[in-house]
């Protein structure tokens, strides 16, 4: 059997004596995945406004500010089409610059209101409509279902009003993203790799004394220093806040003793973590090393379970239910024993719990990139373990992306 080379994380930088991320390859296959998961559905066209997806078909990325305004959407029809981007405003002009895979004319200024701050009977969404309407019959697909992955309410009434049949494309292109390329994962790996060395700065500072928010302020300098073109979000959690676990910060200040978890969740170009580790701070009780252990068994059984052909149900299944661990039912536990895909969104498919995996199980594919999360309780009732690793399926089995030490409760700046 062929060996499978190792996974890199080989550095930021293009050089001319490695093999590393080739953006043009990267380009060409997720359009081209856009495009076959379009060609394969009954849509006459793609209509997105999710960042990802837009990214994903147009390659092109302005930053988070403006990711939930809705005011930012690309088109891509059938047989042959080539993406069209309506982006903010001089944003239009960059990309006719320094995009050249996208036709100039294709980049086109957009505004649709802002999330309704400019109201819909200004006609903003109307003329849009109308142009996209437009290119609908020019592409010879105006009578066939248009696919939109999310939308304002007022826009999809005025797409209806103007005769326009609208289906979900967001489980097209979902699907479309699921497989992850060469490059693709070579970028999942580095951006763990940079938490790796965030989580090194954590132990280090993770003494009595330090709050949780200056631990947060700590990760997103370093990230930003490193590299990252986003960091969304840092879970701080330490002492009597672990149980239950409120998936936030705050000010609180870690004393002696605590038990602390971290979630690490950043992009470097584009592709995303969801690294959690939990530590103790200075020492730790017998019940927290108990917490870690069943958290730890719990992680190594899903990971043994991974494997091409598998069906998201039977790693589920080994994961404990939620009446086990202190919850009345499989959705108040929801996001704690956990799977979920990674790219350039923190949940793609597969999404793996026991609330939605044991009767609507997806196979797991060779290609594939998730994280899995496992949670623990303490029995002295404040304290918790939290682990996460991601993992990349191949044909030979799973390799993980996440290396800072895991197997055992980290115990830092020990006593």
């Amino acid at each position: 059997m062929k060996k499978e080379p190792p996974l890199a994380a080989p550095g930021h930088m293009g050089v001319d004596y490695e093999s590393r991320v080739d953006f043009d390859r990267l380009r060409k296959y997720r359009i081209g995945r856009a495009k076959e998961a379009l060609n394969s559905s009954e849509c006459g066209a793609f209509l997105l406004f999710d960042f990802y997806n837009i990214r994903y078909t147009t390659q092109t990325w302005i930053g988070g500010a403006l990711g939930d305004k809705m005011t930012r959407y690309a088109l891509l029809t059938r047989d042959g089409g080539e993406p069209m981007l309506w982006d903010f405003g001089s944003a239009v002009r960059h990309h006719k610059l320094y995009s050249p895979w996208l036709k100039p004319e294709n980049n086109r200024p957009g505004m649709l209101g802002m999330r309704g701050a400019v109201a819909p009977s200004a006609g903003l969404m109307e003329s849009a409509i109308k142009e996209i309407k437009s290119l609908l019959v020019e592409a010879g697909v105006a009578d066939l279902p248009v696919g939109v992955d999310i939308v304002e309410p007022a826009f999809l009434f005025e797409m209806q009003r103007q005769g326009l049949k609208v289906v979900d494309a967001q489980q097209y292109m979902l699907d479309a993203r699921v497989i992850k390329s060469v490059d693709e994962i070579m970028l999942l790996n580095q951006a763990a790799a940079m938490v790796d060395g965030v989580y090194q700065n954590i132990v280090d500072v993770l003494k009595p004394g330090i709050r949780e928010n200056e631990i947060v302020a700590l990760a997103n300098k370093r990230l930003y220093e490193m590299g990252s073109d986003q960091v969304e979000a840092i879970n701080a959690i330490s002492g009597d806040r672990c149980n239950p676990h409120p998936h936030n910060f705050t000010d609180r200040i870690i004393r002696p003793g605590d038990q602390a978890f971290f979630d690490i969740i950043h992009s470097f170009n584009g592709y995303r973590t969801c690294y959690y580790r939990t530590f103790a701070v200075g020492s730790a009780t017998a019940s927290q090393h108990d917490a870690y252990t069943k958290a730890r068994e719990w992680m190594d059984a899903a990971i043994d379970t991974v494997r091409v052909g598998v069906g998201t149900d039977q790693i589920a299944k080994v994961w404990p239910k939620a009446e086990d661990f202190g919850f009345t039912d499989e959705l108040a536990a929801f996001g704690l024993q956990f799977g979920h895909g990674l790219g350039l969104g923190l949940h793609e498919r597969p999404i793996i719990s026991r609330l939605n995996s044991l009767e609507n199980p997806i196979e797991i594919k060779a290609g594939m990139v998730f994280a899995l999360e496992t949670y623990c309780p303490a029995s002295d009732g404040v304290s918790a373990a939290r682990i996460e690793e991601e993992v990349v399926v191949t044909e030979g089995g799973v390799h993980i992306l996440t290396k800072f030490p895991a197997q055992q409760l980290f115990i830092a700046n020990e006593y």
